[in-house]
Formats: C-alpha cells, structure tokens, sequence
C-alpha cells in the first residue's frame, strides 16, 4: 500500500490531466469529447502506479491512482465500469466509471488469494469472472463477482491445475476459454516461479453457470506457459505461450483452437520467425470484421500481424517495447509500447503509424473503453 506522503503525492499528480495530455502528441480538442477508446495500467517515470484513459482522438481523459502495479481488464457490456486488476500476485482489482473518470470500488482479494491480471464479464453485465490463485493451496480458479450487487463474491470456480491467466468468453455466451499458465506463485516471494520442473500448462473450456470444464488441451511442452488469448466472433480461439524453457530453443508460441471443430493445433512458423520473438508473447487481439490477428512480442521489439483463420504471417511491424493490443477499425489493431507510445497498426501495412505519444510507461495490455461486442 501505499504511505500518506505517497498517496498525497500520487493523488495530486492525479488531479491535473495535464499531467499526462501535456505529454500527448496530440492538440486538445474543443467542445463534445470523443468516444473514450482505450484504458491502461500505467507508471509514471517515478515508479507510481496509475489507471489511465485515453479518447480516439489520442487525449488522456483521467488518470487514477492505484496502490499496485495493475495489468490487465475487461468493459462491462452495455455500462460504464471498466474493471483493471492488479497484476500477479496483487491483491486489488479496481472498478471505473469511464464516463465519470471516477474509480468507484476497489476490492481486495481476499486473505490467501492474489489476482492475476485478467477478468470477463458475462453478457448481460451483471456477473464478472476473475482468475484467482489461492497461494495456500497452489489452486487456481475462476471467481465469480455479481456487478449488480456491488461486486459481491458469489462463488469460486476450481480450474484443477495452477496459474489461471487470460479468460473470454466463447461467443456462444456461455463457455468460458482460460488459459492456464501452469506456473504457481506465492506473494512472499513476488513474481518468482516456484514450479518450472513441473509445470502443467492448458487451454480450458469451463461452463461459467456450473464451473464444469468441458475441454482441456495442452501444449506440446510442458514448460509453455499458455497466458493470453483472444477469440473471434466464429469461436476460433489464438493464444500465445511463454516458453520457460533454454532460451536458445525455439518451440511454438501461438495455437490456434477451432472450438467449433474442437481442433487445437500449435502454428508451425518457420525458426526464422520464431527466433525474434525470444520466447515470449504478450497480448493477443483478434479483428472483429476481418481474419486478422496481431500478436505481440514485447522482447523482440515486434507485432506480428497473422491469418487467424490460416495461422500464415501478413506482416511484421517493428514496435519497440510493444505489449498492449485491441482490434481497431475494420481490419487493424491499436498497440502500446512500454516507452510510451500508442499506434496503429494494418494489415496493408508494415509500419506502425503513431497515435500519440505519452510521459508514462503502458503496461502489457489495452483494455477497450467501452464494450467492444463479438
């Protein structure tokens, strides 16, 4: 947590948007203000921790305070709430009104439990599914809030296995995708991996009315750490792996599961393409009007730009730092880059187009401002 001074300090930095849209590349607009487009995890050149919003005009709208490191989130369909969840092993997940700018709860995860980054909500708005881990035990699990209630724990969800990451939900409504990183934690001992002999990674498919797992698929190693995921509105799921492996292999880092087919199958890239992404992606998003994806590999300073319906490579878009994703207009995406920046990026195209330039450090991933529907 963080001390009075500190909290003074964070919250008087917070108060003056200009703090942030100084920074922006952007000139400030006059009148109505644009659709809010994107919200983030940031840190400041300090080291303090923020939520930040963004318009599709590239202006900062607010700029929020948080006590922890935050990661990743998700937008309640048809409301105001985005809900920003600190990254593993934080104990904090944090709801917005993005109309208001306002943060209106923050909730613990309760003793013995830590969140890890990611959450969905269900399609009428009122429940929200959140990977848990409780550290006792090693158990990961799906917990599940009632929006309309606020945010009260309902249940929780075993996911028999370790490291819950990424979660959607299938567009059939019902079917919870998570990826299972197999990894297990502990906050006494921050981010290390306690576990790395004997990892159990999985793609899972789980009911989210009963919690009853319909399909698990794992990766062909058991040091590929599934994490993140994306699936399009013809229910084919794209997740990356992290390998935890010797850095000098080059297994694969992306499948493609065809949940209509019930086919999972790892893309099968060249090592030439493999070998720049040095073992590690971070976001995936998946368009919503054409059948591209993007991909991005934050240590190898790269986006790539794939076929999801084929798996075959459209581009490479040099991005350094790049790590949050979210689809954007017909057939591109919006990325963010640790260094600051946002751009665009197309499938026609192997440039990134900046979008706006900001004085803070985007975390791994973009959460869209407003209900982005399958």
């Amino acid at each position: 947590m963080l001390d009075r001074r500190g909290f003074l300090k964070a919250s008087i930095a917070a108060t003056s948007i200009g703090a942030l849209a100084a920074c922006s590349s952007r000139l400030p607009l006059a009148g109505k203000k644009p659709d809010l487009e994107l919200v983030s995890a940031v840190d400041d050149h300090e080291g303090r921790h923020y939520i930040s919003g963004v318009d599709s005009a590239g202006q900062a709208r607010f700029q929020v305070p948080v006590p922890e490191r935050c990661h990743g989130g998700c937008a309640q369909p048809f409301g105001d709430h985005v809900v920003v969840f600190a990254r593993r092993p934080g104990r904090f997940m944090h709801v917005l009104n993005t109309r208001t700018g306002k943060l209106e709860h923050s909730i613990n995860a309760g003793d013995g439990f830590h969140y890890y980054g990611h959450g969905v909500y269900s399609p009428d708005a009122r429940f929200l599914y959140v990977t848990i881990n409780n550290y006792h035990s090693s158990a990961g699990l799906v917990r599940v809030y009632d929006a309309f209630d606020g945010y009260r724990t309902v249940t929780d969800h075993d996911l028999a296995g370790v490291g819950p990451h990424e979660l959607r939900l299938h567009p059939d409504g019902n079917t919870l995708i998570v990826a299972l990183g197999g990894i297990e934690t502990h906050p006494d001992y921050d981010r290390i991996k306690l576990n790395l002999d004997r990892m159990q990674p999985a793609l899972i498919l789980m009911d989210r009315r009963t919690g009853e797992i319909t399909a698990r698929h794992s990766p062909s190693h058991h040091q590929l750490s599934c994490r993140h995921l994306d699936v399009s509105p013809d229910g084919v799921v794209i997740a990356g792996y992290q390998y935890e492996g010797p850095e000098w292999e080059t297994p694969p880092l992306v499948v493609r599961f065809d949940s209509t087919r019930g086919e999972f199958r790892e893309l099968d890239w060249s090592v030439e393409d493999l070998m720049p992404l040095k073992n590690y992606t971070a976001s995936i998003a998946i368009s919503r009007g054409s059948p591209y994806a993007v991909v991005t590999a934050p240590l190898g300073n790269l986006a790539l730009i794939i076929n999801y319906q084929t798996g075959e490579i459209v581009q490479r878009v040099a991005v350094a730092d790049v790590a949050g994703a979210l689809p954007y207009g017909e057939n591109g995406f919006i990325v963010s880059s640790g260094l600051g920046g946002i751009y665009q990026l197309t499938a026609d195209s192997n440039q990134a187009v900046p979008h706006g330039t900001y004085a803070v450090r985007w975390d791994n991933h973009l959460t869209p401002g407003r209900y982005l529907s399958a």
